[in-house]
């Protein structure tokens, strides 16, 4: 009996499950590594987070697929330990969603495998490349609005813009808002979308953001037009006309007006970025009057007006706009005093 307690005391404490998140938890890492490791988690999937007892580290993201991600982020780490030909002790601290480093493993919720609401054409679902909590605890719901390409391309399960991985860093369910393109006209979507937020509403989300990316971005807008509908939008180059050179151009600025002036929901926090030389925008500067003026209509308006060094339809999917904004959205969206740089 006795020498059983004396191996009970003596033995080490078994680790506790860590979490993605948990920067401290990371071992081996001074503070330049775990500032990078706080840099990886703004990252999408595919990831992997590699590191040595000396205290090196790697990682990699958004490779092809998830083997080449990891054999990149061991072979950077391995690069820092100086050991050219070998990997130097560096093993995968996190991979994806998921801490795997022995004696610490943990894998979080799994986020429903069934979309939450859906009909022909369309479907809300959550998006299993995020962490999940549920309405009873996350933060809120952010519903994520893919755009429509010009030559027909499904975008269904595409992965949400880098910032709204802030977001779900922070404690916000992520969910997709995902079309089919041979269905998905404008005013359809609208309504498609309008039923969805309803919906999330009534699964007891307290808070319910809807962002998108050009003509996500432009339903998103649309649905300020139901009073207590959502608390935030995040519309990243909103369009819904066509690239240059489209007949629908000549209208494209009276909807966009028409969209605003519908606005009817006071309490909401909206934030809209424009980009420098965006192929979907006919009229920069009429666009730029009708987004100032729409922060009359709303509780409080962040317009992040061609912000220098990004350019192009695509500029909210740079790493430059993650790392210059995707902070401060998600403090505007909460309602937190912030600087956007």
């Amino acid at each position: 009996m006795w020498l059983a307690l004396t191996l009970a005391l003596a033995a080490p404490a078994a680790a506790e499950p860590a979490s993605v998140l948990d920067v401290a938890a990371v071992p081996h890492l001074g503070a330049e590594g775990r500032a990078d490791y706080g840099r990886f988690l703004q990252q999408g999937t595919p990831r992997v987070f590699a590191l040595s007892p000396t205290g090196a580290w790697g990682w990699a993201a958004a490779q092809p697929d998830l083997p080449t991600t990891e054999a990149r982020a061991v072979a950077l780490c391995a690069q820092w330990v100086g050991q050219a030909g070998a990997d130097g002790g560096c093993q995968v601290y996190a991979r994806d969603l998921a801490v795997v480093w022995p004696g610490q493993e943990g894998a979080p919720p799994v986020a429903p495998a069934r979309p939450v609401q859906g009909g022909p054409g369309w479907s809300l679902v959550p998006d299993g490349r995020f962490l999940w909590k549920g309405p009873e605890t996350a933060r809120g719901a952010y519903v994520w609005a893919h755009g429509r390409a010009a030559g027909g391309q499904d975008s269904r399960g595409s992965q949400p813009q880098p910032h709204v991985r802030l977001f779900n860093n922070a404690g916000w369910d992520v969910l997709r808002f995902d079309r089919d393109p041979a269905l998905d006209e404008t005013e359809t979507a609208a309504a498609w979308l309008h039923g969805a937020l309803r919906v999330l509403r009534a699964k007891g989300y307290q808070r319910v953001v809807v962002g998108g990316q050009s003509r996500g971005a432009w339903n998103a807008l649309q649905a300020l037009d139901e009073p207590g509908l959502v608390d935030g939008v995040v519309a990243v180059a909103p369009a819904a006309h066509g690239p240059r050179g489209s007949p629908a151009w000549g209208w494209a600025v009276a909807e966009l007006r028409e969209v605003l002036e519908r606005a009817r929901n006071p309490a909401a926090r909206v934030a809209v970025a424009t980009f420098e030389g965006d192929e979907y925008d006919p009229d920069p500067e009429a666009r730029a009057r009708l987004f100032r003026a729409f922060g009359q209509r709303v509780k409080e308006l962040l317009f992040l007006d061609r912000p220098t060094g990004l350019a192009g339809h695509g500029g909210g999917s740079e790493p430059a706009f993650t790392d210059r904004y995707a902070p401060c959205l998600l403090d505007f969206i909460e309602g937190r005093p912030g600087q956007c740089g």
